[in-house]
């Protein structure tokens, strides 16, 4: 059976991480899907230790995929352009504990969202552990994303999140640093008027390895975005400014 959903999972020496959140996935996911693991280096620790535990995964296909470049952002393009699947979710590394929301996920989706949040910040669910400027800012954006720009959902800047294939194909990214192509979708799906779901969903600061989340160098990146979906709001900015793709013929 063809995959219903590609689960993208960019990857930079998870090692420690990689099973539990696998066998996670093997464990909750119902929706029929493949994984998609992007890596940067051939020496990267990730791909012996999935490799080495079949069992890990058995039951779901998994398929590595080497970025041509390096970093995030380049990783969660060539998993983009690697997904053939009518749904894309991009699940990070080291989350081994929201696996069971992924098919309420694709559910919202085929229910005619483009774009499903995984939210930290409505009801059920929980951002804990955090350094304190992150925190900080991503709950700052986040409230007043939603309340003031009245962007429909109340996690705006999460990189954890499902797109339809509509939004890989149609819209173009801008972006071209770390994780900023996904609050910029979110901003453009918003101006074509394009529906938007979410789900509650947990974040834990990590146990094992680093984080490639670069607060305050992305952060003139992500104001961008952040302008953008104010001038949605306030200045009706038509869906026509949205950068498409052309039409294939």
């Amino acid at each position: 059976m063809a995959p219903q959903l590609d689960i993208v999972i960019p990857v930079y020496n998870e090692g420690q991480n990689i099973l539990a959140t696998l066998s996670a996935l093997v464990r909750e996911v119902k929706t029929p899907a493949r994984i998609l693991i992007v890596y940067d280096l051939a020496d990267d620790d990730t791909l012996p230790v999935i490799r080495n535990n079949p069992q890990a995964h058995a039951g779901i296909a998994v398929e590595f995929v080497r970025n041509p470049g390096r970093g995030a952002h380049k990783a969660v393009m060539t998993g983009f352009a690697a997904s053939t699947a009518p749904y894309i979710v991009m699940l990070p590394a080291d989350d081994d504990f929201n696996a069971g929301i992924l098919d309420k996920m694709v559910a919202l989706a085929q229910q005619g969202c483009d774009i499903v949040c995984a939210s930290r910040f409505m009801p059920g669910g929980k951002m804990k552990g955090a350094p304190l400027l992150k925190d900080a800012l991503v709950r700052a954006g986040a409230f007043t994303l939603y309340y003031l720009a009245r962007l429909p959902t109340q996690d705006a800047s999460s990189g954890f999140r499902l797109f339809s294939r509509r939004v890989v194909h149609e819209i173009v990214v801008e972006s071209d640093q770390g994780f900023c192509y996904s609050i910029e979708l979110l901003v453009k799906v918003h101006r074509l008027g394009w529906r938007i779901g979410e789900v509650p969903a947990l974040w834990f600061e990590r146990k094992h390895g680093q984080s490639r989340f670069r607060v305050l160098k992305w952060l003139p990146a992500y104001l961008r975005w952040y302008l953008y979906a104010f001038a949605t709001t306030y200045l009706r900015r038509p869906p026509s400014t949205v950068a498409m793709k052309p039409a294939q013929t």
